[in-house]
């Protein structure tokens, strides 16, 4: 067994791996960028060497300098993690040339199945179902609509070393198909360095079900079960589970078998993962095989009890897997929801900056460690408060697993530990994923991987968020306000006559989405419980919220909840089940007031292109004085490894450039006016 390993890459996963590798007795180096001098990972690692500057190309993307990093410090194998180098065949033959064990597949392996291009035709040799598709690279983006045409709309543009929806667009059109390629050739260049680029068709409300393999040196390989990834929004997975609440038993041994059958045919040794995209008759078609360990491979290991990252580090050590087919158990179900780094609200738009307030749930479940009886939450993270969420890499802030008997407890799990999930600082994907898991078709298991675009096209805005009682929301709102009022009147001192007096009548005012404020009247008493009577209902509300904090966990009516209250100047911010609500409590005089106080309007910034996201300025492809149609390119945006093109939403003319190629951008800052 190995005495030191480097893991090659940043965030969640290199402390992931570093958490087995400190069960495991070996000792861990970590690399960074300048960017992530102070990020987790570097202080988890018992040694940690600098790799240049921020952007990934400069520094995670750089062959000879984890090379050197590993020689420097003695480490005798390294750990891709996934993403970066995880599936690049050059960089663990150069491993393997220098004498260090790369923990993954072996070079021959990654190059058959982690060039997508390849893997197909090798899955054809293995008989293993395939889609149709143009399998050769393609040159140019009129070459890429002739074949779109010719296997006909919709279809699916892919780039042979993508992964984690970089360089993946779907096209239904000619314009789809050539702006698509572009655009995957542009993200694959810059996030994998190989901007090759292929098309298959693309099936129609499939299912996403793909299968955990596992070989060693030794012939053997097993699978794990399959992990339904369905729920996915422009490519990125969204929400993973284990098992599928939708394929039969005979389609999951078939779906095993043929996985196994082509990683044996790869002599493949070590964790990988085979994708299907499944019909609603339960065809399977074989989509990729993804030769390193997964995002969402988590759930597996919860379900499965098996630690994957310990299984990678002893393969590559040599060693036999230690149990068979028939040995490795199904317990329960699994959830993952992925916490990113962006505002649901904006469109999904990427959230850089420092990470004001983190406080995850409390976690009964870890990394490495057994799974408990009774399942739990788990939290695997590459982040803390205070530290940065940079605009280099990709957006996730933390993996939030939870594991129960069956998926109704999962769900109802997963529910509460997003409602204490405390994120400030940064926009969070956390209410949409509240919207998602409330959704009766998901909890139903009725989706495909056309669920996110079927159910928001059109975004996501807050009256999307299903909540089975939104006066519950008004109601804590209200008993917060009263716990202020209980501590203004016990101040010693008051002058007699003149001290707080506490009645039971108030209006909570609610802020509308354009600053209109909704007036809901409500009686309050207090006997044990704070008791809101909103809309002739009671609420009988006992919490543990105190001044300053933001969770909060108690009972209404005898039900336990957990929420998050917090203070904005007079206003109170109450968020549970993804539904949020910014409310003031006053008295019915206050209220009466408030009616009548003008309304100011926001300015008009209808005359600038104002820039959506904090990001870099790749391309300005307008100049002063030109004019412009709805829909015409303006500029591009690159944040978190993903290329965004900005475009006129309306005819007019281009009256000054207020931001330059290569200039950072803030949120809201304009890049351009018309006259």
């Amino acid at each position: 067994m190995f005495s030191k390993i480097l893991i090659a890459n940043r965030g969640e996963i290199a402390c992931r791996i570093i958490k087995t590798a400190k069960k495991m007795g070996i000792a861990t180096v970590a690399v960074y960028s300048e960017a992530d001098r102070d990020a987790r990972h570097v202080g988890l690692a018992d040694e940690a060497v600098c790799i240049g500057p921020a952007p990934s190309r400069e520094s995670y993307l750089v062959a000879d300098k984890i090379i050197a990093a590993c020689k420097s410090t003695g480490a005798q194998a390294v750990h891709p993690g996934y993403g970066f180098l995880s599936e690049n065949e050059g960089f663990a033959r150069r491993v393997e040339e220098e004498g260090i064990v790369f923990i993954g597949p072996k070079h021959y392996s990654i190059a058959a199945m982690g060039d997508k291009i390849a893997s197909k035709k090798l899955a054809g040799e293995a008989r293993v179902s395939t889609i149709p598709g143009y399998n050769e690279a393609i040159a140019t983006p009129d070459q890429a609509v002739q074949i779109a045409k010719d296997i006909g709309y919709p279809v699916m543009i892919k780039a042979s070393a993508g992964g984690g929806g970089k360089g993946l667009r779907v096209a239904h059109n000619d314009k789809e198909a050539f702006d698509g390629f572009s655009s995957c050739r542009n993200e694959a260049r810059s996030s994998f360095g190989d901007d090759r680029v292929f098309i298959e068709k693309y099936v129609e409300e499939p299912r996403h079900i793909e299968i955990q393999v596992l070989g060693d040196a030794h012939g053997n390989v097993v699978y794990l079960h399959e992990r339904e990834c369905s729920i996915q929004r422009r490519h990125q997975k969204v929400i993973e589970e284990a098992p599928s609440p939708f394929i039969s038993e005979a389609t999951r041994r078939a779906m095993g078998a043929q996985a196994v059958a082509l990683a044996k045919a790869v002599r493949y040794q070590s964790a990988g993962t085979v994708e299907f995209v499944v019909g609603k008759d339960q065809s399977f078609y074989f989509l990729e095989m993804n030769t390193r360990l997964q995002v969402e491979h988590p759930v597996t290991e919860s379900i499965t009890g098996i630690d994957l990252v310990e299984q990678m580090i002893r393969v590559a050590a040599g060693e036999a897997l230690p149990f068979r087919q028939e040995d490795i158990p199904r317990r329960g179900w699994a959830i993952e929801c992925r916490i990113n780094a962006e505002d649901p609200f904006r469109n999904f738009l990427p959230s850089t900056g420092r990470l004001v307030r983190y406080l995850p749930p409390p976690q009964t479940m870890e990394a490495a460690m057994p799974v408990p009886a009774g399942g739990g939450v788990r939290v695997d993270t590459g982040v803390y408060e205070g530290g940065e969420i940079p605009m280099y890499y990709d957006s996730m802030i933390a993996k939030l697993i939870v594991h129960g008997r069956d998926r109704a407890e999962a769900i109802t799990r997963m529910r509460e530990a997003l409602n204490g999930f405390v994120i400030r600082g940064v926009s969070s994907n956390i209410p949409f994923q509240a919207a998602l898991l409330a959704h009766p078709r998901f909890v139903a298991g009725d989706f495909n991987t056309g669920f996110i675009a079927e159910h928001y096209g059109h975004g996501f805005r807050a009256e999307d968020v299903p909540h089975e009682n939104p006066d519950f929301l008004v109601a804590l709102a209200a008993a917060a306000y009263r716990r202020y009022l209980e501590r203004a009147a016990g101040i010693s001192g008051q002058l007699a006559g003149h001290g707080v007096v506490i009645g039971h009548d108030f209006v909570v005012v609610v802020k509308g989405p354009l600053g209109e404020h909704t007036h809901v009247p409500v009686r309050m008493r207090v006997d044990g419980a704070t008791t809101v009577t909103v809309s002739g209902r009671d609420y009988a509300i006992v919490s543990d919220w105190q001044f300053g904090g933001i969770r909060t966990n108690g009972s209404c009516d005898g039900r336990p909840f957990t929420a998050q209250v917090e203070r904005h100047g007079l206003w109170l911010r109450v968020e549970h089940n993804g539904l949020r609500i910014d409310a003031q409590v006053m008295s019915a005089r206050a209220a009466e007031l408030l009616r009548v106080m003008p309304f100011k309007a926001p300015a008009d910034t209808s005359k600038f292109l104002l820039s959506p996201m904090p990001g870099l300025l790749v391309d300005v492809t307008v100049k002063p004085g030109q004019l412009v149609q709805a829909g015409e390119r303006l500029a591009v945006i690159e944040a978190m490894k993903m290329e965004n093109i900005l475009t006129a939403a309306q005819d007019g003319t281009v009256k000054e450039l207020l931001a330059g190629k290569g200039e950072s951008l803030a949120v809201d800052q304009p890049i351009l006016s018309f006259a």
